[in-house]
């Protein structure tokens, strides 16, 4: 592929570069399920064992720093559903997953909601992309193993899960609330 004459060809990143970028997105994620979107940049570079020169260098903005750790955990949520493509009951599958988008939902304290008023469209649909295929190719088995009503929408799945993780997030033990909220809310969900 030609590049640009303007813009010369990105090298790889060096190992130590990259280990650099893992401890702070491991350190920021940390930090925002224990203290939500608007944790401490200096308290992510501390944890991370890094500077923060280095912090900046590899995230130039805050809005960089959370979209990289918004995408990794949904990356993460997405590889989940398709592990449970081979659980032999679909309707546990689905039921498992929607179970961790509710963990994810609480866990990010914020994220999404933070990452919506700056973010770039392209983060944001794609993210929402990735989870609403993931989460349709599940629903779509257990639809054809007549687990779960018919006219339920993914869509409405993720908002119940949405609103659910919303409900709970503040809750010290928010967790374990919503995912119980949630096994009541499958229950209604299933077929009889």
């Amino acid at each position: 592929m030609p590049t640009d004459a303007a813009t010369p060809p990105r090298r790889p990143m060096r190992a130590d570069a990259r280990r650099n970028v893992e401890k702070i997105v491991a350190a920021a994620g940390a930090l925002i399920s224990e203290h939500g979107a608007d944790a401490s940049l200096e308290e992510v570079a501390r944890r991370a064992g890094v500077g923060s020169a280095t912090l900046h260098r590899h995230f130039p903005s805050r809005q960089a720093l959370l979209e990289a750790v918004f995408k990794g955990r949904v990356e993460v949520l997405c590889a989940k559903a398709g592990d449970l493509l081979a659980e032999p009951d679909p309707g546990n599958a689905l039921s498992t997953w929607l179970r961790a988008v509710a963990a994810h939902a609480v866990a990010n304290r914020g994220l999404g909601a933070s990452l919506m008023r700056d973010a770039d469209p392209a983060l944001g649909e794609t993210c929402h992309d990735m989870i609403t295929n993931a989460g349709d190719t599940l629903l779509a088995r257990a639809r054809e193993a007549d687990a779960v009503r018919p006219g339920i929408t993914i869509t409405q799945l993720l908002k119940l899960v949405g609103a659910i993780a919303l409900a709970t997030e503040q809750d010290t033990d928010g967790p374990a609330e919503a995912d119980l909220l949630l096994a009541i809310a499958i229950d209604g969900v299933r077929a009889r």
